[in-house]
């Protein structure tokens, strides 16, 4: 199909902002809106392009103006839903899910981005966590025709390797990804053989390491139907889903069971709410005693830790203190501005108010956006800080991401959803992280990071433990120095890059879980 001038436009638009070239990016958008000013469908897809460079304000506007223009079109009342929990507006994304949810109940996207919203959210107890997304799954086998029975588990299975498939929208350049990449490419050939079914459309070199290392399907446009089929073609023994209800999920295939064992792991930080998921892959420090009453799938606490962690290979050495040469301590996060909270704010305010002279640098794509870097000084400000301590940068290339943690001594963790990827980069960068685990599983990634290198004593106990930690840390710069030459070492010694061991160890689980549902079933105790 032939484009339209506005979508030629928008293609150049885009590769300007890949190319780093903002204000560039910025002029060729405004242009297409001025030429297209009563065209929804141009104004919409501006506004997506915006949204995901992080011009919030200019996409805001494209968003209201297609409202205008098109009141019952709801595509970008779901996009102001996710700007505003992208802005830490909690309360306002809630409410337009709400109303989203109330004129479309069965919209899958809509359903979907609901529950992830509500582990951004502090105000959303645990217990109403559990109970939408046990809703979502109903409605998801109820979509799928009702509970099915589970497919027979092979009876020669131990003959052959276990054929494991991974579902995933994000086995690209993405924090999923770069985490698993390494697990689909080094399994034992003889223990696994590994299935990736790509869900997602971007193809980078991430996608080029898996599509190497297993039997790769290409699937974004295959319907639920038709990809349950492809899965029990293929005869998979365990079905891995590494997506949650994150974009692009494919979760609702796993109610058609088209594999007699389907496990949820890494991509997702809740229950998923599907009956027929039977584990989810955690750990000691993410699941504590008593997490399974949050969960609808059985929890298997993965023995070396939920994560594996393999550095990126242009990561630069670590550089010496900051506060070294500028005599003062800069704070860091480089942290989704989605994390953010009211909480968040005043515990890292009293932070720099104990630590004289103490600067915050943050960091994430919304930070190109004019509009928030003035609310969250106005935050800073009522809170009693100036706001000239306060550095806010916007998007850059992954590379020189890295090597802004040059400049940061402590980086401080938000809640209650923690850091991950992040995390792991600000540590490999010699940068400990202060945090603050809490009840939700994703509250306690980084938390799960700092046990597995043996620094648990910069995770606190509540808030006033988080504040101390962080100024004690400040005022130790011995300590600090310490702790920023020995970190990588720690690292690459500790479980968490260790990636034979996580394999095998991974792998392990995987027969044991299957073996345990075979003896299980054999002996007629599972009736789903």
């Amino acid at each position: 199909m032939k484009k339209t001038h506005w979508e030629m436009y928008l293609t150049s638009a885009q590769f300007l902002a890949q190319s780093a070239k903002f204000p560039e990016f910025l002029s060729a958008c405004r242009k297409i809106i001025a030429d297209n000013s009563r065209d929804p469908e141009a104004l919409l897809s501006t506004g997506v392009l915006l949204y995901n460079f992080g011009y919030q304000a200019n996409a805001k506007q494209c968003f209201e103006c297609v409202r205008t223009l098109s009141p019952k079109d709801l595509r970008p009342v779901v996009n102001l839903a996710n700007l505003a929990r992208d802005n830490g507006d909690h309360a306002e994304s809630r409410r337009l899910y709400s109303e989203l949810l109330s004129c479309l109940p069965d919209n899958l996207v809509i359903r979907r981005n609901v529950l992830v919203s509500l582990e951004y959210d502090p105000a959303v107890s645990d217990a109403e966590r559990l109970s939408q997304a046990t809703s979502w799954g109903q409605w998801a086998i109820g979509r799928a025709g009702g509970l099915l029975p589970r497919p027979s588990i092979s009876a020669s299975l131990h003959a052959r390797p276990l054929r494991v498939g991974y579902v995933s929208a994000d086995l690209c350049q993405h924090t999923v990804g770069l985490f698993v990449k390494d697990i689909i490419a080094g399994h034992d050939g003889e223990r696994v053989t590994a299935f990736a079914y790509s869900a997602g459309k971007v193809s980078d070199g991430v996608t080029k390491v898996v599509r190497e290392s297993c039997q790769f399907r290409q699937v974004a446009d295959l319907d639920d139907a038709a990809l349950a089929n492809l899965i029990r073609q293929d005869d998979i023994d365990v079905l891995i889903d590494l997506s949650g209800h994150t974009a692009g999920s494919r979760l609702t295939v796993f109610a058609h069971r088209p594999a007699p064992v389907q496990v949820s792991w890494l991509g997702y930080f809740a229950t998923t709410g599907l009956p027929v998921i039977d584990a989810v892959l955690l750990d000691d420090w993410h699941a504590p005693e008593g997490m399974e009453s949050r969960f609808v799938e059985r929890i298997i606490r993965l023995p070396r830790g939920r994560f594996y962690y393999s550095p990126m290979p242009f990561a630069p050495e670590v550089a010496p203190l900051p506060a070294a040469r500028k005599d003062y301590i800069t704070f860091g996060s480089f942290n989704n501005t989605a994390k953010y909270n009211d909480m968040v704010f005043s515990l890292w305010a009293k932070i720099l108010q104990h630590v004289v002279d103490s600067r915050l640098v943050l960091k994430w794509r919304t930070f190109q956006d004019k509009a928030l870097r003035k609310k969250v000084a106005d935050n800073f400000t009522r809170l009693g800080i100036d706001p000239e301590r306060i550095e806010m940068r916007g998007a850059s290339f992954h590379a020189d991401l890295l090597k802004e943690y040059a400049d940061i001594d402590i980086a401080l963790d938000p809640f209650p959803f923690s850091g991950g990827m992040t995390s792991c980069e600000s540590l490999w960068m010699g940068v400990p992280v202060v945090t603050w685990p809490q009840s939700r599983v994703v509250c306690r990634q980084t938390y799960a990071l700092l046990c597995e290198i043996g620094l648990p004593e910069l995770s606190a106990t509540d808030e006033v433990d988080y504040v101390r930690i962080a100024v004690d840390l400040a005022g130790n710069p011995e300590k600090l120095q310490n702790i920023r030459l020995n970190l990588r070492a720690r690292m690459m010694a500790s479980p968490l890059c260790d990636r034979e061991g996580f394999i095998q160890s991974f792998e392990d689980t995987l027969w044991n879980l299957v073996d345990d549902l075979a003896r299980t079933t054999e002996c007629g105790e599972l009736t789903s």
